[in-house]
Formats: structure tokens, C-alpha cells, sequence
């Protein structure tokens, strides 16, 4: 089965190409660019990983989880991207429940690699 992922980014370059480069690995995305777009996940079934920006246009991207969790579409894991790798961002996002935070700029073979490790 092919892995799901959910990339949450309100930027559509980003999302455009981490969209092509993740599909290019052989996993399925869907792609929202807002929290509430992404809590609507439509799937029965959670994401494997999702990947999410913390600056939505509709709030803090860390609302995502909470409302995936209370509709029980809690992702397997939870990968935050953020421009900030500041301990109190490392942290709230730990308490959120994220399994790591990515700092902007990922590089490709790094996030592809903690992608997979995600996924197995």
C-alpha cells in the first residue's frame, strides 16, 4: 500500500514542489494549504505522515493535530516545517505532539530520509 502523506503549507511553490518530489518517491499526497482545509481531511483513514507548516493563514499550523486527533485522524507522525529552530519553537512543537521539527530549508535527501523512516 502506498503511503499517504499530508502536506499542510500555505505556500503553493513549496507545496508545488514538495508535492512532485514526494509523489516522485512513490507516496500519495494531498495538499492543504490552510488548518481547516487540512483538519477536513476526507480520508476515513489518517495520513501515514503529515507534514506541516507552523504560519497558516487561518492560524497556528499545530491546531492541525489536535483537530485530526479529535475526529480520531491522528497521523502516524507528524513532521513540523517551520524558518524558526529555536528551542521554545523545538518545544512547543514537542508538546504539540510532533515526532521532529524541519527546519526551512529541508534539503531533499534529508527529508526524503525522515519521510521514509516514518513511513515503515
Amino acid at each position: 500500500m502506498t503511503a499517504r502523506i499530508l502536506l499542510v503549507e500555505d505556500s503553493a511553490l513549496i507545496s508545488g514542489a514538495l508535492r512532485v518530489l514526494l509523489e516522485a518517491s512513490g507516496y500519495d499526497v494531498t495538499v492543504a494549504a490552510t488548518a481547516s482545509e487540512a483538519i477536513a481531511w476526507p480520508d476515513g483513514s489518517p495520513p501515514d505522515v503529515m507534514l506541516l507548516d507552523l504560519t497558516l493563514p487561518d492560524g497556528d499550523g499545530l491546531t492541525v493535530i489536535g483537530g485530526l486527533a479529535a475526529r480520531g485522524l491522528r497521523p502516524r507522525a507528524t513532521l513540523a516545517m517551520t524558518g524558526h529552530g529555536d528551542t521554545a519553537t523545538r518545544e512547543r512543537c514537542a508538546s504539540a505532539g510532533c515526532d521532529a521539527v524541519l527546519v526551512k530549508p529541508v534539503p531533499v535527501k534529508e527529508l526524503l530520509q525522515i519521510v521514509s523512516d516514518r513511513v515503515v
